[in-house]
């Protein structure tokens, strides 16, 4: 984590002044709005109990982004979802000259994009399931299916795994399909993974502790993710010594040949064999009290308060700054 950042939080009595006023950018009008709205509530509160000036935000549009740009000094993003998070208010910010915590607007659309992440992890040499793509040029093709079942089917530009469903046999491909389409015109049909479920957070240019996911249902979905009681959270996760080190490696790879930065969540499978397949990568994860991200930070003594603080903090350094390694 950059030591400058450290200093900066731990030694200037003006960090306050020099942050302003602060915009928790929240809502928006995609699927994951209410998550979103969460999000926004827990990160401006965390903020105004260190004494930051921090006010949520509601934005919709074009113009609520540029009303809060002429009000307030930075903004802190907790969009979820298209718009918010795929580089759409990325590139608005960019073009007033407005800081903003986060990814910017090419690594954000590329998170985003599940297809066109797989397709660059694949470029580097990075474990990820194998795959077909659906799209309004290229139909379901149930004669010549390559993939064996189970497969997973994806809207590929949806987010907190809205319209996800398992399929064990090519009668219910199409079904699956179907549902997916009503998210996204373009959809991905992954080959399932048998094994742990894992998330990677990472925090300025950080592996924080990984976290294992156990669930009763099929997979870590939309449910499991913000409502069920039942789902498990081990954090730090039992894993053999030689994964505990390289694992970190891979995410941070992960993370940056997408070209995020500051800060994400990396999410991976460990198959039978204990081989790590890269499933997605999300920029503005969910900042609720069945978030992943905080939990990650708070195994690694980094409370709830600090994370924020250190992420609206990094908005006042250069973009090379925050990334570098610890």
């Amino acid at each position: 984590m950059s030591q400058a950042l450290n200093d900066m939080i731990e030694t200037s009595i003006d960090l306050k002044q020099s942050l302003g006023k602060v915009a928790v950018l929240m809502g928006g009008w995609a699927a994951e709005r209410p998550i979103s709205l969460k999000s926004g509530q827990a990160v401006t509160l965390a903020l105004k109990a260190q004494g930051i000036d921090a006010t949520a935000c509601d934005v919709q549009c074009l113009e609520d982004v540029i009303k809060v740009t002429e009000t307030f000094d930075r903004a802190f993003i907790t969009l979820h979802g298209r718009w918010g998070e795929d580089g759409t208010v990325q590139a608005l910010l960019d073009s007033l000259k407005f800081p903003y915590t986060g990814s910017g607007m090419a690594a954000s659309a590329i998170a985003m994009d599940k297809l066109r992440t797989k397709w660059m992890w694949r470029g580097a040499g990075l474990p990820t399931p194998n795959f077909v793509l659906v799209s309004p040029t290229q139909p379901l093709n149930l004669t010549h299916f390559e993939l064996e079942f189970p497969v997973i089917v994806k809207p590929i530009h949806e987010g907190s795994s809205i319209g996800m469903r398992k399929v064990n046999g090519l009668e219910a491909l199409a079904e699956a399909v179907s549902y997916a389409q009503q998210f996204d015109s373009e959809i991905l049909i992954e080959q399932w993974v048998t094994g742990r479920e894992f998330t990677g957070a990472v925090l300025l240019g950080q592996a924080l502790p990984l976290i294992e996911l156990k669930t009763t249902h099929d997979f870590y979905d939309y449910e499991a993710k913000y409502f069920a009681n039942d789902t498990q959270y081990l954090c730090p996760a039992s894993l053999p010594d030689e994964l505990v080190k390289t694992l970190p490696d891979m995410i941070i790879k992960a993370f940056e040949v997408v070209g995020a930065k500051d800060w994400g969540r990396v999410d991976f499978m460990l198959d039978q064999n204990m081989n790590p397949w890269l499933i997605e990568i999300n920029t503005v994860p969910g900042m609720t009290d069945h978030s992943l991200v905080p939990m990650a930070a708070k195994a690694a003594n980094i409370s709830f308060e600090a994370l924020v603080l250190k992420l609206i903090s990094a908005t006042l350094l250069p973009a090379t700054t925050t990334s570098a390694k610890v």
